[in-house]
């Protein structure tokens, strides 16, 4: 199989491999301690896994206006993601 259409990077591989292991936590939260939904301050019932999803969502956005504004530099992004995510898991 030829994947030299896409730059397979150790960046691109650290970034498959932290979504695949939040996802491997969220099923084994899941499993050992169930949740029922809760209601934050958007007025939305959410699980942990929609806040996942509205935080993955939202970095996706976060990083697409920072390379459209500022230029490639993403650390930055990168970290404004991290206090989104905390953000969005304490209070959606």
């Amino acid at each position: 199989m030829d994947l030299a259409w896409m730059a397979w990077t150790w960046q691109t591989g650290l970034f498959f491999i932290g979504i695949a292991a939040a996802l491997a936590l969220m099923t084994t939260l899941a499993a050992v301690r169930p949740e029922r939904p809760r209601v934050g301050v958007l007025s939305l019932s959410t699980t942990r896994g929609d806040r996942l999803f509205i935080t993955l969502l939202g970095s996706a956005f976060i990083h697409l206006a920072w390379l459209g504004i500022v230029g490639p530099d993403v650390w930055w992004a990168s970290a404004i993601s991290l206090f989104y995510a905390a953000a969005v898991f304490r209070w959606v």
